[in-house]
């Protein structure tokens, strides 16, 4: 299996699913690589400590360093906190490590899962590439289909775990991936593939030009309200989510984008408007603001 990354110190995510124990058997086969094994337990199987002793053993076997830790989310628990707890732990273990990126098992199949999740969802062209490789995170496997990843693990005699959870599809990443992708035929997902690969060039554009109207602006964390108000409906919506992306992180559904640029271009000075349970939009006569939430 090749990557196609430079030599150094990294975090790989290891679930014990078969995807990303592929992944590390690739991995570690590359001597130009120093790996540091992370396993998040979210706590919503009563079973997920196998898991972790299948990883820990895995990199124990490969000679690596394995670190985990273990969440109380529970079996409510929705997609979006799981994925926010499992981040935050790879981002302070790869902090501790002194690691220059994350590495993720994510394949082909999941860039289309994605990219019809965000459709439904409403994210328009920005979700249709939302999932790929960035500086924090590297996801080499990205154009390989999840078919290649069972065929490798198979050929190589690995041991995984198939997750419970991935089989309910009360969750719609679930529902997508067996009652809508399964559907498709392979012209199918090369032509959605395509649209993907074209979106994600036109978003670099969009991004870039975006970019340089935000740094022209008077403040870091503000904008001039007159010249937002003078922007086109879709343009203010594009400018206010790269701002909110920018500043902040939030990647913001249509919906909320939609409220917040109607708050910001109609709504009375003084006033202000949900952005996310970190950050206000503070309304002002001249200009908008990001304003922190008190803790």
């Amino acid at each position: 299996m090749d990557f196609d990354l430079p030599a150094g110190s990294y975090v790989v995510a290891v679930s014990g699913g078969v995807d990303s124990i592929a992944l590390l058997h690739g991995l570690e086969q590359r001597p130009d690589l120093r790996l540091v094994v992370a396993h998040y337990d979210h706590g919503i199987r009563p079973d997920s400590m196998i898991d972790r002793r299948l990883v820990q053993l895995t990199a124990k076997r490969y000679g690596l360093p394995f670190v985990y830790e273990k969440g109380r989310l529970g079996p409510r628990a929705s997609e979006a906190a799981a994925r926010a707890a499992r981040y935050g732990f790879l981002h302070k273990v790869r902090q501790a490590s002194g690691a220059r990126a994350i590495i993720t098992a994510h394949h082909q199949d999941d860039v289309l899962e994605t990219a019809v999740l965000n459709l439904l969802r409403g994210t328009g062209r920005r979700g249709l590439s939302s999932l790929k490789s960035l500086d924090g995170i590297k996801r080499p496997l990205l154009h390989l289909p999840k078919k290649e990843l069972l065929r490798y693990a198979t050929e190589q005699g690995l041991d995984w775990r198939e997750d419970s959870t991935n089989a309910d599809v009360r969750y719609l990443r679930n529902h997508i991936r067996h009652n809508l992708l399964p559907r498709f035929a392979d012209a199918d997902r090369e032509a959605l593939l395509a649209i993907v690969a074209r979106a994600a060039e036109q978003n670099a554009l969009l991004r870039e030009q975006l970019t340089n109207y935000l740094h022209v602006q008077p403040g870091t964390h503000q904008l001039n309200r007159h010249d937002f108000i003078a922007l086109p409906h879709l343009v203010a919506r594009d400018v206010m989510a790269e701002w909110l992306l920018l500043r902040t992180g939030t990647e913001l559904n249509r919906l909320m984008l939609e409220r917040l640029v109607a708050a910001a271009k109609t709504g009375r000075s003084g006033t202000r408007a949900d952005v996310d349970k970190h950050y206000w939009l503070r309304i002002g006569r001249d200009d908008l603001a990001l304003t922190a939430r008190e803790r």
